[in-house]
């Protein structure tokens, strides 16, 4: 797995509007920033990708999330 600050490559702005945790969307320019460690993460990694808190994981094109409600919703932009 690769520790990359992907702050360092994108630009990352909020969602607007904030979409439910039940139904959260995912896309090739959409992230998923963990609350809780503030680590960003693909919404849809084709390599492995976790948040080191455990609360996001995923690899070959799926996402799996324990707490939703603690993930908010941004779109990258390269900077």
């Amino acid at each position: 797995m690769l520790n990359i600050d992907l702050r360092k490559i994108y630009n990352f702005y909020p969602v607007e509007p904030k979409p439910d945790p039940a139904a959260l969307p995912s896309g090739g320019d959409l992230y998923y920033e963990c609350l809780d460690c503030s680590v960003i993460v693909n919404s849809v990694p084709h390599i492995k990708a976790a948040c080191p808190c455990g609360n996001l994981t995923g690899g070959g094109g799926q996402m799996t999330i324990k707490a939703p409600e603690r993930v908010k919703v941004v779109r990258g932009k390269l900077k």
